[in-house]
């Protein structure tokens, strides 16, 4: 009973961190009709600005998360305002130029840092474990599940209440018309961009509780769960996203623990692809 439940906690954890990252990604494909390559690297920067911020500019965990999250929210709005806005009408275009992008930012950090992962910070109050029905889980794996949370919430709350997530919505359907009633809607896609560039660089702040490094191809790597979590979820859900996100999380640690090692990764796929056969659209399929 204790190992089902470690697993699960432990799922439901690494789900957290796949949501931190696909939410963003999802919004910003489902809102704006990008591709955005790049999502990966913006979690790379935010990871790397944080244990930069927590071990050579000496602040604490929380300060230093926060450092993190500014830094890549803002590489993500330069990104959508220098690369992503002239190319709005050319998505091939901004397909090439975002790839580029997830290619060079992970370069970039290996010359400047070297290819080696380099140790998180680790706070002693997160450091510690929680015994939960007999199951021995470690405490940051709830740090993550109350991130996940929180920013879902946030979300729904964007889209659905406030005049900016109105907007866009709007702006989706018919970008011409909410132009002529005078709405700068360039400005909301902005923000747009910058809350899933926010989203990013958390998920890569508290991914090193996670993992307990970093390393320039982590963004990469969990780029490719992150797109897998898009799709079963449904193209702009950002609740799919989070539902997917816990499945995922949930088939890996199960699969990985009653079967070979590795095989985690395979089962994901497996799943995607059942899941498309039944719900082509995925989960939901629509926004919010």
């Amino acid at each position: 009973m204790s190992t089902v439940v470690l697993l699960i906690c432990t799922g439901l954890g690494l789900g957290a961190l796949y949501f931190l990252i696909a939410s963003g990604l999802s919004l910003i494909f489902g809102l704006m009709d990008v591709l955005n390559f790049a999502h990966g690297a913006l979690l790379s920067i935010g990871a790397y600005a944080t244990w930069w911020a927590g071990t050579e500019g000496g602040l604490g965990f929380w300060p230093a998360v926060a450092c993190g999250t500014a830094i890549g929210t803002l590489a993500a709005v330069l990104l959508e305002l220098v690369l992503i806005r002239p190319l709005y009408s050319r998505p091939r275009d901004q397909i090439l130029a975002t790839v580029g992008v997830g290619l060079a930012v992970p370069a970039l950090l290996t010359g400047v840092w070297g290819a080696d992962s380099r140790p998180f910070l680790q706070p002693p109050e997160l450091s510690g474990t929680v015994h939960v029905l007999g199951a021995i889980v470690p405490a940051n794996r709830f740090v993550l599940m109350a991130a996940a949370a929180v920013l879902l919430l946030v979300l729904r709350l964007f889209l659905g209440r406030t005049r900016y997530g109105l907007v866009v919505r709007a702006g989706v359907e018919d970008r011409a018309m909410v132009t002529a009633l005078g709405i700068d809607v360039r400005r909301a896609f902005t923000l747009v961009f910058a809350i899933g560039g926010a989203a990013a660089a958390l998920g890569g702040a508290l991914g090193g509780l996670y993992f307990g490094s970093v390393h320039p191809g982590q963004g990469t790597s969990l780029l490719i769960f992150a797109f897998v979590v898009v799709v079963m979820g449904g193209m702009g859900s950002v609740t799919g996203a989070a539902v997917a996100s816990a499945a995922v999380g949930l088939v890996q640690q199960f699969a990985n623990y009653y079967t070979a090692a590795g095989l985690g990764d395979l089962s994901v796929v497996v799943l995607l692809a059942v899941l498309l056969l039944v719900r082509p659209r995925g989960l939901t399929g629509r926004l919010a």
